[in-house]
């Protein structure tokens, strides 16, 4: 699906806003595309998702490139937050200089770059060092994190006890859920896993916290007609449940 179409589905289920993450379609660079999708649908971009995947590799360039890029476009299209993950292994220079880096992207632009958890690769009974200094943000100088539930299941990390660790620094957070098998990152519906989601969400507005909660499953396996509008609809209706708003 394209932009247009999230964004479409987003107004229709009531959603407040939109994370946008930068991939190789033309639609997810452009400020005047995102801005008119915006205005279209009445819903402010609140984040964007710099092109730090691996699969975006090729996207905007140097591992710097691609934070600056990613903060000029949030900063374009009004969003607040620029959502990263840590370097990975072979990264080597721009590992090194990472928070001190991305403080400097803060200071020059005024949008934060929340760094998001990750988990260890595992193959084999093995498990690959992939992130430096290491896929957990808790713990690294960062004063502005991301924590995604899916990602935890699949690090076998307490979500609640990692979300009261970081306190003020938790920035951002993106909804799912998961299950602790391996390296299979599920991304599944809130609830629908074994994270202690409810828990943790509730855990929030204790905090401080005045981020954004994101949405963020997969609908890849939908099938029947409606059922990838439910599964957004039950995430949005678990939000709100849990963050008060209901």
């Amino acid at each position: 699906m394209g932009v247009a179409e999230g964004f479409s589905i987003a107004e229709d289920l009531g959603y407040d806003g939109m994370e946008v993450m930068v991939t190789h379609r033309a639609e997810t660079q452009s400020a005047e595309k995102l801005n008119e999708y915006s205005q279209r649908f009445g819903l402010p971009i609140y984040s964007i998702h710099a092109p730090t995947l691996l699969l975006t590799q090729q996207v905007w360039g140097s591992a710097w490139d691609k934070l600056h890029r990613s903060a000029a476009l949030a900063k374009a299209v009004g969003a607040e937050v620029v959502v990263a993950h840590p370097p990975f292994r072979w990264q080597g220079n721009y590992a090194l200089g990472f928070a001190d880096g991305i403080a400097e992207i803060e200071e020059d632009t005024g949008v934060l770059i929340a760094v998001e958890n990750m988990y260890p690769w595992r193959a084999g009974g093995r498990e690959a060092t992939m992130y430096l200094p290491h896929w957990d943000p808790v713990p690294e100088p960062y004063p502005h994190v991301t924590w995604d539930f899916s990602h935890a299941a699949t690090a076998e990390a307490d979500s609640y006890e990692a979300v009261r660790e970081l306190g003020g620094r938790l920035r951002h957070v993106h909804l799912t859920d998961g299950w602790s098998n391996g390296f299979k990152d599920d991304h599944l519906v809130p609830g629908h896993g074994e994270q202690r989601v409810a828990e943790t969400i509730e855990l929030l507005p204790q905090l401080g916290f005045d981020g954004v909660v994101a949405v963020e499953v997969t609908t890849r396996g939908a099938k029947q007609v409606g059922e990838r509008e439910r599964m957004l609809a039950d995430s949005l209706a678990f939000a709100r449940k849990h963050l008060g708003q209901e």
